[in-house]
């Protein structure tokens, strides 16, 4: 198969790349940066390109199979909060565009990355509020504008494929983490507490965002590159979620990164600074169904292999 991966400079986009290349596909990744987090060669071919222009996305798609699109304008809660406009410009274009490219060179098969974040934000309540099922994004009331982009671009592929026959794969994902982006602003929860842990020194204070309460699930990467391949393999043409049901608080992740690190801190807490919704999960009826999928690596494992990468980036090598 020849694939190509938007967005394989990124963090899922890479690790994606990188499952395929080994399993013996032609990968082309393209991407607007590199984070150059993986240091062995996952890719057949490289380019740098801004599917924001059109022009580029038709080069992108040429001589291809299958599209992957893991590009976007993103990035954790304190800049999707922050930032709006950008990201709903910025990824309606790359969207928009690449759906036409795909269309005209005749891509047997289109993935796109969909978020959780489309969820109506009246069922992410409370601390304990129920898992979130493929349904619960209508009534539309996203969080933020990012995930109304999302639910957008959702509704649109799904559209190119009911009038022009592009089939499409959509996974919803629900707090992917691991070896990624872990600094900068743009990073996630789990890889920012990972951060300020291997920085800190023991009896340090370590500042969580919010009042600790607020409750998520969080899937490794490599159970969701697993997804994703599950997916794109399969007939399903409508969002499903790609992510884990087990919920801890933020303040429970903390504990378990500073047990991971055999540190001795102090934990205050940042009220005013955001926390999204106060509490999400991640119904995974629908996708053991489907495609028999569901996640096999426990969270402190996870956790565990992402502290140790994180201290290495942060502190050296041993």
């Amino acid at each position: 198969m020849r694939v190509l991966i938007c967005g394989g400079g990124g963090f899922v986009g890479s690790h994606l790349a990188k499952k395929l290349y080994e399993d013996g596909h032609f990968v082309r990744v393209v991407d607007i940066k590199y984070d150059n987090y993986l240091k062995d060669r996952y890719y057949s071919q490289k380019a740098v390109l801004d599917l924001r222009i059109l022009s580029n996305c038709y080069e992108a798609v040429m001589g291809v199979d299958h599209v992957y699109n893991l590009a976007a304008n993103m990035g954790g809660i304190g800049y999707i909060t922050a930032v709006n406009a950008e990201v709903m410009r910025d990824n309606v274009l790359i969207n928009t565009n690449m759906l036409e490219a795909a269309r005209i060179a005749g891509i047997k098969r289109y993935f796109y990355s969909s978020s959780a974040c489309v969820y109506n934000v009246y069922k992410q309540t409370t601390p304990d509020a129920p898992a979130l099922k493929e349904s619960d994004d209508i009534p539309a009331a996203p969080n933020e504008m990012y995930g109304w982009e999302k639910l957008f671009t959702e509704q649109m592929a799904m559209a190119y494929e009911k009038d022009y026959g592009l089939p499409v794969r959509i996974a919803r994902f629900h707090n992917i983490y691991g070896r990624g982006t872990y600094e900068g602003g743009r990073e996630k929860a789990p890889a920012a507490l990972c951060r300020k842990v291997a920085k800190a020194k023991n009896q340090d204070v370590l500042e969580i965002w919010g009042d600790g309460t607020a409750t998520r699930s969080f899937c490794y990467i490599d159970d969701c590159v697993r997804g994703v391949i599950k997916l794109m393999e399969s007939d399903y043409n409508k969002p499903i979620n790609i992510g884990s049901d087990r919920l801890v608080t933020i303040d429970a992740l903390a504990d378990i990164i500073i047990g991971i690190s055999g540190k001795k801190l102090t934990k205050t807490y940042l009220p005013a600074m955001p926390e999204g919704v106060k509490g999400r999960n991640a119904d995974l009826t629908l996708v053991k169904q489907v495609l028999g999928w569901e996640p096999v690596v426990p969270l402190e494992v996870g956790l565990a292999e992402t502290y140790k990468w994180i201290d290495k980036m942060v502190n050296g090598p041993d």
